[in-house]
């Protein structure tokens, strides 16, 4: 068994993860806490990366929007990912042969490649592009790219839940009739 494989079978067999993944109310509650950061995070995403694109919000400085949005962002990625760690954890089994799932994984591992890439040009120098005649191609590149990856994640995200694996050979076949 892949060492992966083997982590995600011990993880889900976890105490904490058994309790978790059977409780009619926690995991529930933790799922709509999720998917209620994704949609709330994801419409402060969408709002910065259309003011940088300049479609909207054309009266708000791009430091004002991004400065004011920042700390919810931050605090809503915090939740978020803490919801998804606990949500993948207590059924890491099924999730490790869900291509939906590790689709998801590298999209969101290209987003803190695109954080990292645009930090300084783009999300730390929003003074600078407020005095720019017109937005910086760097800044819609970071707004275009960032626009695809989000969608992809909450796309593959969803996707997820509907995943069943492959059917066995087996329960293919019917068997003859006598």
């Amino acid at each position: 068994m892949p060492l992966v494989a083997s982590f995600a079978h011990w993880l889900e067999q976890r105490d904490w993860a058994m309790d978790f993944a059977g409780s009619a109310y926690f995991y529930p509650i933790v799922l709509a806490t999720h998917l209620t950061c994704i949609a709330i995070f994801g419409g402060m995403i969408l709002i910065t990366n259309l003011r940088l694109l300049g479609w909207v919000l054309r009266s708000q400085s791009v430091s004002d929007v991004v400065g004011r949005l920042r700390p919810w962002k931050w605090g809503g990625l915090v939740l978020m990912v803490t919801c998804g760690a606990l949500l993948a954890g207590s059924e890491a089994g099924k999730y490790y042969g869900n291509p939906y799932f590790w689709t998801k994984m590298t999209l969101l591992s290209l987003l803190i490649v695109h954080s990292l890439v645009f930090r300084r040009s783009v999300y730390g120098n929003t003074a600078a592009l407020d005095r720019a005649a017109i937005m910086p191609g760097r800044a819609k590149l970071a707004a275009v790219l960032s626009l695809i990856l989000w969608i992809g994640v909450v796309t593959a995200g969803r996707m997820i839940g509907y995943y069943e694996g492959p059917v066995p050979l087996a329960d293919s076949v019917t068997a003859p009739a006598p």
